[in-house]
């Protein structure tokens, strides 16, 4: 696949792309310490994360 395809038209080096992913992979973490129950999802486009979603649920007993 074609690099400028995959980063939205922004040439991405290999050292850049670990610190894209770190830096959501952190926000993910983050998101999972402070949730019971629920869901994250991970929205991309043109192979590249745009936006995280969190839906939490809260339990009634």
């Amino acid at each position: 696949m074609d690099p400028d395809v995959e980063t939205g038209g922004k040439s991405m080096n290999k050292k850049d792309k670990q610190e894209d992913v770190a830096g959501w992979m952190d926000t993910i973490n983050s998101m999972l310490e402070n949730m019971d129950f629920g869901s994250i999802t991970i929205v991309v486009q043109n192979g590249k994360v745009i936006q995280l979603e969190r839906n939490e649920k809260v339990r009634i007993k």
